[in-house]
């Protein structure tokens, strides 16, 4: 009996010990990061406005930029703002597989384009804010992806306004050029995000923001056009509609977004105080996130209670516009490829 607790007892010692190691394991498997740096450390063009410190420093292995996903620097948080959205998006997606049938129901075609889009955006912004910080040339590539998805997503947003919450009288007014235009204004988006970051060093810092924000907003102008008319339509009558309120709201997330995206505030009015939270481009992608998940809960519910009038207005039609997304996606993406050339080949020159 003696011996088989003096056994029981030296296992638990062995497992005690064992416990005591963990902590020597994960810090072998998590090393000791690099300090961050200050904006005078990094090249002009990893600097953003008013923010002193939080860098990272350049020309560490990719290994190093994956473990700052637990590292306190100044793309931390937008880093985790689009993660923690894209996994919020996936479970969505499983959720609404339950419900629909994407593979047999074409009309559910858009709103599986919506949920992948969205999914896109949100893993391309996250992917750039975490890896951009390697080189000079790893910055421009993977914002070029981010603007990539930003594209993608624009249409995806078109579509589903389109499809689900259009009235048929503005369907009457736009049906002949509405998803051409809306395709055509996201690629310009792409291209004039992608110029401007190219051009950046040449351009001052109003006309570079110009690149971004005015393609960006002609394209939510008509992308959200079937949204306000629907708005305008239901208001006058005391409107109970439960997908136009959460319109609404996607509406106002995106414009407070839109406010904090063209204005650095409020580091401009606290100089380094936000180096590491508090950014506007931090709270952009908050409101950002909110606007798509309010936008996805409502073209759900458009999807369940309108399709009488969703299937009368476009019939068989679905196949064409989601051809029209891949073309999107692809006219997209090879722009972003041509100016990563561009901007390698600059960066090859200057190195000569």
């Amino acid at each position: 009996m003696a011996t088989v607790v003096m056994e029981q007892i030296s296992r638990l010692f062995i497992n005690v010990q064992q416990i005591r190691q963990i902590p020597r394991l994960l810090e072998s498997a998590f090393p000791t990061l690099p300090c961050t740096v200050q904006d005078v450390d990094v090249p002009w063009v990893f600097r953003e406005p008013h923010i002193r410190t939080g860098y990272r420093p350049l020309h560490q292995s990719w290994r190093y930029y994956c473990l700052t996903l637990f590292q306190r620097h100044n793309e931390a948080v937008n880093v985790w703002t689009h993660l923690v959205a894209a996994l919020v998006i996936l479970v969505k997606f499983q959720q609404l597989a339950e419900m629909v049938d994407f593979l047999r129901d074409p009309h559910a075609q858009p709103l599986f384009i919506i949920l992948l889009s969205s999914f896109t955006y949100l893993s391309c912004s996250a992917l750039a804010h975490l890896l951009s910080a390697r080189s000079e040339l790893s910055h421009y590539t993977f914002f070029f992806l981010d603007y990539v998805g930003v594209a993608v997503y624009q249409y995806g947003s078109a579509l589903v306004h389109f499809y689900y919450v259009i009235e048929k009288e503005w369907h009457a007014s736009v049906r002949h050029f509405f998803l051409p235009l809306a395709a055509f204004l996201a690629w310009l988006s792409c291209a004039g995000c992608c110029y401007g970051k190219y051009m950046s060093c040449r351009l001052p810092k109003v006309v570079h923001k110009l690149f971004q924000v005015v393609p960006s907003g002609l394209a939510y102008c008509l992308d959200i056009s079937p949204v306000l008319h629907r708005i305008w339509a239901c208001s006058p009558q005391g409107c109970t509609d439960q997908a136009v309120a959460y319109h609404q709201y996607q509406v106002l997330f995106f414009l407070v977004s839109a406010y904090f995206f063209a204005y650095p505030h409020p580091e401009k009015w606290f100089p380094g105080k936000c180096d590491f939270i508090g950014q506007g481009h931090q709270i952009f992608h908050v409101f950002l996130v909110l606007c798509t998940l309010a936008q996805i809960e409502a073209v759900k519910i458009d999807y369940v209670a309108r399709r009488t009038l969703y299937e009368r207005l476009h019939g068989d039609s679905t196949h064409d516009f989601s051809a029209l997304f891949v073309f999107t996606a692809c006219c997209s993406a090879l722009t972003a490829f041509y100016m990563r050339n561009r901007v390698r080949a600059q960066i090859k020159e200057k190195e000569e």
